[in-house]
Protein backbone atom coordinates (compact mmCIF):
# COMPACT_ATOMS: atom_id res chain seq x y z
CA UNK A 1 0.00 0.00 0.00
CA UNK A 2 1.40 3.42 -0.63
CA UNK A 3 2.50 5.53 1.85
CA UNK A 4 0.79 8.70 2.14
CA UNK A 5 3.27 10.37 5.22
CA UNK A 6 6.21 9.04 6.53
CA UNK A 7 8.22 9.90 9.27
CA UNK A 8 11.52 8.56 11.09
CA UNK A 9 10.01 6.02 12.77
CA UNK A 10 6.40 5.79 11.17
CA UNK A 11 4.25 5.79 8.02
CA UNK A 12 0.79 6.21 7.59
CA UNK A 13 -1.03 4.54 4.57
CA UNK A 14 -5.02 4.18 4.05
CA UNK A 15 -6.78 2.21 6.34
CA UNK A 16 -8.79 -0.88 5.04
CA UNK A 17 -11.23 -3.98 5.84
CA UNK A 18 -7.68 -6.20 6.67
CA UNK A 19 -6.90 -3.53 9.31
CA UNK A 20 -10.31 -4.63 11.01
CA UNK A 21 -8.38 -6.48 13.93
CA UNK A 22 -5.58 -3.75 14.56
CA UNK A 23 -8.70 -1.49 14.53
CA UNK A 24 -11.14 -3.01 16.87
CA UNK A 25 -7.99 -3.40 19.52
CA UNK A 26 -7.79 0.35 19.71
CA UNK A 27 -11.39 1.42 19.45
CA UNK A 28 -12.96 -1.77 21.86
CA UNK A 29 -10.11 -0.90 24.84
CA UNK A 30 -12.46 1.16 27.58
CA UNK A 31 -9.23 2.90 28.70
CA UNK A 32 -8.46 4.30 25.35
CA UNK A 33 -11.73 5.22 24.41
CA UNK A 34 -12.54 7.25 27.75
CA UNK A 35 -13.07 10.31 25.63
CA UNK A 36 -15.64 8.39 23.86
CA UNK A 37 -17.85 7.40 26.42
CA UNK A 38 -16.47 3.84 26.25
CA UNK A 39 -15.62 1.59 23.40
CA UNK A 40 -17.34 0.70 20.44
CA UNK A 41 -19.11 -2.66 19.48
CA UNK A 42 -18.14 -4.30 16.08
CA UNK A 43 -20.71 -2.56 14.62
CA UNK A 44 -19.40 0.76 15.57
CA UNK A 45 -15.92 -0.54 14.61
CA UNK A 46 -17.02 -1.39 11.10
CA UNK A 47 -18.47 1.90 10.74
CA UNK A 48 -15.40 3.61 11.86
CA UNK A 49 -13.46 1.67 9.35
CA UNK A 50 -16.02 2.16 6.65
CA UNK A 51 -16.50 6.17 7.45
CA UNK A 52 -12.57 6.17 6.85
CA UNK A 53 -12.71 4.73 3.37
CA UNK A 54 -15.12 7.05 2.58
CA UNK A 55 -13.74 9.76 3.49
CA UNK A 56 -10.40 8.94 1.22
CA UNK A 57 -12.61 8.61 -1.64
CA UNK A 58 -14.77 11.90 -0.86
CA UNK A 59 -12.12 14.49 0.51
CA UNK A 60 -8.49 12.57 -0.79
CA UNK A 61 -7.95 12.43 2.92
CA UNK A 62 -9.07 10.98 6.36
CA UNK A 63 -7.63 9.01 9.33
CA UNK A 64 -4.90 6.76 8.29
CA UNK A 65 -3.21 3.68 9.71
CA UNK A 66 -0.01 4.57 11.38
CA UNK A 67 2.40 2.01 10.83
CA UNK A 68 5.90 1.58 13.28
CA UNK A 69 8.20 1.22 10.25
CA UNK A 70 10.74 -1.17 12.13
CA UNK A 71 7.44 -3.79 12.21
CA UNK A 72 4.97 -2.79 9.98
CA UNK A 73 2.60 -3.19 13.07
CA UNK A 74 -0.32 -0.64 12.91
CA UNK A 75 -0.16 0.82 16.14
CA UNK A 76 -3.01 3.21 15.91
CA UNK A 77 -4.57 6.11 13.34
CA UNK A 78 -4.07 9.53 12.52
CA UNK A 79 -5.17 11.98 10.03
CA UNK A 80 -7.22 15.27 8.94
CA UNK A 81 -10.84 15.15 8.71
CA UNK A 82 -13.57 17.84 8.25
CA UNK A 83 -15.20 18.73 11.61
CA UNK A 84 -17.94 20.55 12.64
CA UNK A 85 -17.43 23.16 15.06
CA UNK A 86 -20.93 24.70 16.24
CA UNK A 87 -21.64 26.28 12.58
CA UNK A 88 -18.17 26.15 11.29
CA UNK A 89 -16.44 23.35 9.44
CA UNK A 90 -13.05 22.54 10.26
CA UNK A 91 -10.29 20.82 9.02
CA UNK A 92 -8.80 18.75 12.28
CA UNK A 93 -5.63 16.62 13.18
CA UNK A 94 -6.97 14.00 15.05
CA UNK A 95 -4.70 11.05 16.59
CA UNK A 96 -5.99 7.73 18.72
CA UNK A 97 -3.08 4.82 19.45
CA UNK A 98 -3.14 1.79 20.58
CA UNK A 99 -2.49 1.99 24.40
CA UNK A 100 0.41 0.06 24.12
CA UNK A 101 2.22 2.82 22.25
CA UNK A 102 1.21 5.69 24.41
CA UNK A 103 4.11 7.87 26.44
CA UNK A 104 6.78 6.86 23.37
CA UNK A 105 6.00 10.37 21.23
CA UNK A 106 4.41 8.52 18.54
CA UNK A 107 1.13 10.70 18.45
CA UNK A 108 3.60 13.77 18.36
CA UNK A 109 5.71 12.79 15.61
CA UNK A 110 2.23 11.80 13.45
CA UNK A 111 0.27 14.44 14.15
CA UNK A 112 3.10 16.96 13.63
CA UNK A 113 3.89 14.99 10.03
CA UNK A 114 -0.34 15.47 9.69
CA UNK A 115 0.21 19.56 9.77
CA UNK A 116 3.17 19.59 7.45
CA UNK A 117 0.75 17.67 5.35
CA UNK A 118 -2.43 20.02 5.78
CA UNK A 119 0.00 23.10 4.82
CA UNK A 120 2.15 21.66 2.35
CA UNK A 121 -0.08 19.39 0.37
CA UNK A 122 -3.25 20.27 1.16
CA UNK A 123 -2.11 24.11 1.31
CA UNK A 124 -4.99 24.70 4.37
CA UNK A 125 -4.03 28.14 6.48
CA UNK A 126 -5.56 26.56 9.87
CA UNK A 127 -5.47 23.26 11.42
CA UNK A 128 -7.64 22.35 14.70
CA UNK A 129 -7.37 19.49 16.71
CA UNK A 130 -10.87 19.15 18.90
CA UNK A 131 -10.28 17.85 22.58
CA UNK A 132 -12.63 16.95 25.33
CA UNK A 133 -11.43 18.71 28.37
CA UNK A 134 -10.54 15.67 30.08
CA UNK A 135 -8.03 14.22 27.82
CA UNK A 136 -5.17 15.76 28.71
CA UNK A 137 -2.66 13.47 27.06
CA UNK A 138 -4.10 14.89 23.49
CA UNK A 139 -4.16 18.62 24.93
CA UNK A 140 -0.12 17.71 25.64
CA UNK A 141 0.26 16.62 21.87
CA UNK A 142 -1.94 19.85 20.60
CA UNK A 143 0.70 22.17 22.42
CA UNK A 144 3.84 20.41 21.30
CA UNK A 145 2.33 20.50 17.88
CA UNK A 146 2.44 24.48 18.03
CA UNK A 147 -1.48 24.81 18.61
CA UNK A 148 -3.17 27.29 21.18
CA UNK A 149 -6.34 26.93 22.42
CA UNK A 150 -9.05 28.92 20.51
CA UNK A 151 -12.17 28.06 22.15
CA UNK A 152 -14.47 25.77 24.22
CA UNK A 153 -18.07 24.36 23.04
CA UNK A 154 -20.37 21.35 23.78
CA UNK A 155 -20.57 18.50 21.25
CA UNK A 156 -23.62 15.65 22.24
CA UNK A 157 -21.89 11.69 21.48
CA UNK A 158 -23.93 9.11 23.02
CA UNK A 159 -26.47 10.83 24.83
CA UNK A 160 -23.68 12.43 27.00
CA UNK A 161 -22.52 16.65 26.81
CA UNK A 162 -19.16 16.53 26.44
CA UNK A 163 -16.97 19.93 26.82
CA UNK A 164 -14.26 20.03 24.35
CA UNK A 165 -11.58 22.71 23.42
CA UNK A 166 -10.37 24.08 20.42
CA UNK A 167 -7.03 24.24 19.79
CA UNK A 168 -5.38 25.23 16.28
CA UNK A 169 -1.89 26.32 14.43
CA UNK A 170 -2.17 28.83 11.70
CA UNK A 171 0.04 28.01 8.27
CA UNK A 172 2.83 30.57 8.89
CA UNK A 173 4.36 30.85 5.11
Amino acid sequence: MKHVIETSRLYLRELNQADYSSLAAIVQDEQTMYAYEGPFSDAETQAWLDKNILRYKQDGFGLWAVILRESGAMIGMAGLTWQSIEQATVLEIGYLLNRRYWGMGFAIEAAKACKEYAFSVLEANEVYSIIRDTNIASMNVAIRNGMLVRGRFVKQYRGVSMPHLVFSAKRTT
